[in-house]
């Protein structure tokens, strides 16, 4: 119980929700670095996953080779990020954590794009083509919209992870609300690393439902079960 009062006590107290080390700056920083990570992600992996989708070449060795990103542990990948970061210039922080970042969101949007586009029933694609359509119509008129609500799921996942690893930026003289845990932890203010940790699982549910929400708007129409 003194726990709990101890971090409802921090999380209540004025002087941590102002300044350049408050909550409001702090959750902008973790937004902001997730949010590019993410975008940066999705500009490598969605276009390699749409064409390997649409095509149907390579594609069991390109979501092997993506699926690898699971298996690295996130401080290994944090440790090479950084040191590319060093050697490019730009320092601690935000990039090494970025460079961090990336290869953790690219698996589940490959995966997922790749699947999504597959899954698209042949008949009605094969009937476009018939239509004269070509295969950029095929897939941005049928292929893509049909498959928009898996590959948002992918997404999903991928921004999932991302928040909540973000944290580790900490390690590397990073911002975001990682800060809080890193510095409760070093500092042995254990009320200041209870809330970071809930703050951050407090944006991951966030990020969840707002994209399971988008996920569920994407369905057309004629796919959705009426009750």
């Amino acid at each position: 119980m003194k726990a709990l009062g101890d971090l409802v006590h921090w999380l209540t107290d004025p002087a941590n929700w102002q300044g350049s080390h408050g909550i409001p700056v702090r959750l902008l920083e973790h937004i902001e670095l997730s949010a590019i990570s993410v975008i940066v992600a999705l500009l490598i992996a969605l276009p390699i996953a749409l064409y390997l989708g649409h095509t149907g070449r390579w594609g069991f060795i390109a979501i092997n080779v993506a699926n690898v990103g699971r298996a690295l542990p996130s401080l290994a990948l944090l440790a090479f990020g950084l040191v590319i970061a060093i050697s490019l210039g730009l320092g601690l922080g935000f990039w090494p954590t970025v460079f961090m970042l990336v290869p953790l969101a690219i698996p589940p949007i490959v995966t997922n794009a790749y699947v999504a586009i597959r899954e698209v029933d042949r008949d009605i694609v094969d009937a476009a083509r018939g239509m004269g359509l070509s295969e950029g119509q095929i897939l941005r008129s049928i292929e893509l919209p049909l498959g928009l609500p898996i590959i948002l799921s992918g997404i999903r996942t991928a921004a999932v992870n991302v928040v909540a690893t973000a944290t580790l930026g900490a390690l590397v003289a990073g911002g975001a609300l990682g800060r809080f845990i890193v510095d409760g932890l070093a500092l042995q203010e254990y009320d200041q690393l209870m809330a970071g940790a809930l703050l951050v699982a407090l944006l991951a549910v966030a990020t969840e439902v707002s994209f399971a929400a988008l996920e569920r708007a994407t369905v057309p129409a004629g796919m959705r079960v009426v009750r």
